[in-house]
């Protein structure tokens, strides 16, 4: 379906167009239309399947049919000020040529911005992305501007409420006028996020485009290592042949520093992304590795979701992740629009259960790779635990329909 077909506002379209989107991805042919209807909703979608886009036109569009000021009108929660900033830039880009307006609210900001962000949470913008917790910081001081507010939008709810944002959640709806369109995002589905969607969504619609499994065109590689080996293995597979841009997953803060050090060591151009960074390091960190400046980065899972570039040659498992749907995430990266793309994931000795559980996860063996002979020998792939272990078989692919 072209973008075309939504007979979207001549500037968002112009704003479209200029974005270089074309065809509308099968989350996009679905979400887009329930919002114009004005409809609740509820998605569950994978990474990479165009979601940010999904709900951002037809919630601009909406705005430019009845263009009003003086009140915030549209507020997107997110997790991360990473994602904060993402989504802040793809709507400056699709609004380009419109005269919606604005503005990503996250903590870690010096105090020029939080008065920044005051004024426009008091004088009223169209469109306000921000963290749980300094929308709470604003709204606790009284001057928000939500009467007039039309959407709203919890982006990576199931994120949200494992990193323990539920009561701040609970207390920013609690805020909110009842009368409004009220948008759910998640990746996954537990019981807590139906939970959740019940008590705040109104007969929504309900699409669901996710699997826990990672895109079939990631080529998933994983290697068997003593702990010792794992830094000498990524400076082989980061050398053995040229990458646009890596990504390079640790669970660990430690790790991370490490790894960055001993790299740049060797003489490569890397960076490192981390909680310990202050905010205007971090930002400008994401823009060098986003243009290409920064080729290679080394995060904790701060960046597992959010980060949308769709030119990640390869994303690289420092340790295996602590949970199945970390993993779909980090390698999630990767191989993202019509790009391919490779996944290589370095177990330890004492990580292969986990690493097993993934593999029943996503229902796909992953290939096990040989260890280069000058690293020394490999430990022994054991089998799987039966309470891990499942028969892998084939998946049927498309997607369930949509249910109003």
């Amino acid at each position: 379906m072209h973008f075309t077909e939504f007979n979207f506002h001549p500037g968002l379209q112009e704003g479209i167009e200029a974005s270089n989107y074309e065809t509308a991805t099968p989350v996009q042919e679905q979400v887009i239309p329930a919002i114009l209807a004005g409809k609740d909703l509820i998605a569950s979608a994978q990474t990479g399947t165009g979601k940010t886009a999904a709900f951002l036109l037809p919630i601009i569009n909406r705005l430019l049919e009845k263009e009003t000021s003086g009140y915030v009108r549209a507020l997107i929660i997110v997790p991360t000020r990473e994602l904060a900033i993402q989504i802040a830039q793809h709507v400056e880009g699709l609004s380009y040529f419109t005269s919606i307006s604005s503005l990503a609210v996250y903590g870690g900001s010096d105090a020029q911005n939080f008065v920044g962000e005051k004024k426009a949470l008091q004088m009223g913008a169209d469109i306000i992305i921000c963290t749980p917790g300094r929308l709470i910081a604003h709204l606790n001081m009284g001057y928000v501007s939500i009467k007039g507010l039309q959407f709203l939008v919890l982006d990576e709810a199931d994120r949200m409420l494992d990193m323990g944002f539920s009561d701040d959640i609970n207390r920013i709806i609690a805020q909110l006028p009842r009368k409004r369109q009220t948008l759910l995002f998640s990746a996954t589905m537990p019981s807590k996020i139906r939970k959740l969607a019940q008590q705040i969504l109104t007969n929504p619609v309900e699409i669901n485009i996710a699997i826990s499994r990672p895109p079939e065109k990631i080529i998933q590689k994983a290697f068997l290592v003593h702990e010792p080996q794992k830094i000498p293995l990524i400076k082989y597979l980061l050398t053995r042949k040229p990458y646009k841009r890596v990504l390079v997953f640790c669970s660990r803060k430690r790790n991370v520093k490490l790894l960055t050090k001993t790299l740049k060591q060797n003489g490569l151009k890397v960076e490192e992304m981390h909680s310990d960074l202050t905010q205007s390091q971090r930002e400008d960190v994401l823009a060098g590795f986003t243009s290409g400046r920064i080729p290679l980065l080394v995060a904790t899972d701060i960046l597992s979701r959010g980060i949308d570039i769709d030119t990640i040659d390869l994303v690289i498992n420092y340790d295996v992740p602590r949970d199945g749907e970390d993993y779909v995430h980090r390698i999630g990266r990767t191989a993202r629009a019509e790009a391919d793309g490779m996944a290589y994931t370095l177990v330890g000795e004492k990580e292969q259960n986990s690493f097993f559980a993934i593999e029943k996860l996503i229902n796909k063996e992953i290939e096990k790779a040989k260890l280069p002979e000058f690293l020394g020998p490999a430990p022994a792939w054991r089998s799987p635990n039966k309470n891990n272990h499942t028969p892998f078989k084939k998946h049927s692919a498309g997607y369930k329909k949509r249910r109003s």
